[in-house]
């Protein structure tokens, strides 16, 4: 076996592919490899791996007692396990990794998925956020090789540390095929276009519920929304108010491969973020390139790095703003041209055959080949 390599994230690690083809490569280097998460009460299995996985259950599942019980435990957990190098994912595992690199004088590799001190949910938190920024000040600048999604968030970090981390984007294995069935299996109509929005973090400020207030006006069209997050009890609400069951089809978090069965069988993939938040102004979702690798042209808002992909590769449109009768005129206006759609749809295998794992691997195996 090669080194001993201890990955950690704080998701239950069921959908998160990034961190799972990380670990891939690396195993395909030569690393044994261990992937640590945590474990919540409703988690489904983690599907099989090529190496180990350990997911911590802890006392609290979400607030301050959650993030102190996780930072003590993977603390604990790193300090008496053996590694020759430990691999951090986002600054709510950093610190843990941090103390204990610096105790065993062994490496240490942070990968960043987002600008973590920009989101929502620590924007409207002064003091929540001034911690998490406080502790980012002191240890990024002290690292050395970081990896963060774009090019966007890299160029924040090299503004505030000196430090560019390097661009690895979230982009899918292009080997990873999927099994097609037909519409009616998964039940879903036949005799109507399907818009698909996909994601495990389905929260405030992504347009979904604009999009679903947009419903009402989008013609002979379903709105599939696949995954979980914040707002999904608010978005089944206001389909009840506004009388369009029929419209608007809900579906739980799925396993990755049964989620893409669901991606292939739609017409237009929908990343809506709002540019409300640094994070968010500077996102490049998964799903982009999940619709791109499905054969999905993609219906987005007009961000920067989003904006990036679909003009160099002709693979969809923009929404002008989240007004939602705005939202469903651009729609209609896309159902009403199917052959331009179908142009978006066959360039979607230029963006297949350049924005895939394969390719972006080789960037992150340079990398982590000094460790080997």
């Amino acid at each position: 076996m090669g080194k001993k390599v201890i990955v950690s994230v704080i998701n239950d690690l069921v959908t998160d592919q990034r961190v799972k083809r990380v670990c891939e490569s690396l195993h395909e280097m030569g690393f044994d490899i261990v992937l640590i998460g945590r474990k919540l009460h409703n988690s489904p299995p983690v599907d099989g791996r090529h190496y180990p996985v350990r997911r911590m259950k802890l006392l609290f599942e979400k607030g301050p007692g959650f993030y102190a019980c996780f930072q003590i435990r993977l603390f604990f957990y790193l300090l008496f396990h053996k590694a020759g190098l430990l691999v951090s994912n986002d600054l709510d595992t950093l610190l843990p990794n941090y103390l204990v690199a610096q105790l065993k004088n062994i490496p240490l590799v942070y990968d960043s998925h987002e600008y973590f001190t920009g989101v929502p949910e620590l924007q409207n938190n002064k003091i929540k956020r001034k911690t998490w920024k406080l502790m980012e000040q002191w240890i990024f600048p002290r690292l050395k090789d970081v990896f963060t999604v774009n090019d966007s968030i890299a160029d924040l970090y090299a503004t505030e540390y000196g430090l560019r981390p390097v661009v690895i984007r979230n982009v899918p294995l292009r080997m990873e095929k999927v099994t097609v069935k037909s519409r009616a299996s998964l039940g879903l109509p036949e005799d109507k276009n399907i818009m698909i929005l996909q994601g495990s973090g389905i929260n405030i400020q992504r347009g979904a519920e604009e999009m679903v207030e947009a419903m009402p006006f989008i013609k002979n069209a379903v709105l599939l929304i696949v995954g979980s997050g914040d707002v999904i009890g608010l978005l089944k609400e206001k389909v009840s108010q506004l009388h369009i069951e029929e419209k608007v089809l809900f579906k739980s978090r799925q396993p990755y491969k049964m989620l893409m069965r669901y991606t292939v069988a739609a017409d237009l993939g929908l990343s809506l973020d709002k540019g409300t938040s640094i994070n968010y102004r500077f996102s490049l979702p998964n799903k982009i390139f999940d619709y791109l690798h499905a054969g999905v042209p993609v219906l987005a808002s007009n961000l920067v790095e989003i904006r990036k992909i679909i003009e160099t590769y002709q693979v969809g449109d923009f929404i002008p703003d989240h007004q939602p009768q705005h939202i469903a005129r651009k729609v209609n206006e896309i159902f009403s041209h199917p052959q331009k759609l179908m142009q978006w749809k066959q360039n979607t295998q230029k963006a297949d055959s350049e924005l895939n794992w394969e390719n972006e691997s080789k960037i992150l195996k340079k990398v982590y080949a000094k460790y080997v």
